[in-house]
């Protein structure tokens, strides 16, 4: 059965490391968005004092790096998700190793259906 494979990663001067080590793995694709988390937004909210009355969250964002990357991807099977998971827990032994302090949070989730949609505009009919 099909799984995607989520994690938040708190640091992202990080990401790029984590990003190699998946697809290293076999990670047929991934997705990276930039996130943020309640306890960050909080954090930005209270370091602000030139806030427009009524704010954007880009307002509030604005001037530091306040995210996480979000990465997802969506695997065949058990064993490609064990390589990446393993793959991950290498990239945080190499951190603690080198003394590195980062966090992240990773779970797997079943997929039951998956798609793709392809547009072929332009080529003819």
């Amino acid at each position: 059965m099909k799984q995607m494979v989520l994690m938040v990663l708190n640091n992202p001067d990080y990401c790029m490391e984590m990003l190699e080590a998946w697809a290293a793995a076999g990670a047929p694709g991934i997705t990276i968005l930039e996130s943020t988390g309640l306890m960050r937004f909080r954090q930005a909210l209270g370091k602000r004092d030139d806030m427009p009355l009524l704010p954007r969250l880009s307002d509030l964002l604005r001037g530091q790096e306040t995210h996480h990357r979000t990465l997802f991807s969506i695997l065949d099977d058990e064993a490609q998700t064990e390589a990446v998971l393993q793959a991950t827990r290498d990239v945080f032994a190499r951190f603690e190793a080198d003394g590195l302090e980062e966090s992240a949070v990773l779970f797997v989730l079943p997929v039951t259906a998956s798609y793709k949609f392809t547009s072929h505009r332009g080529r003819g009919k």
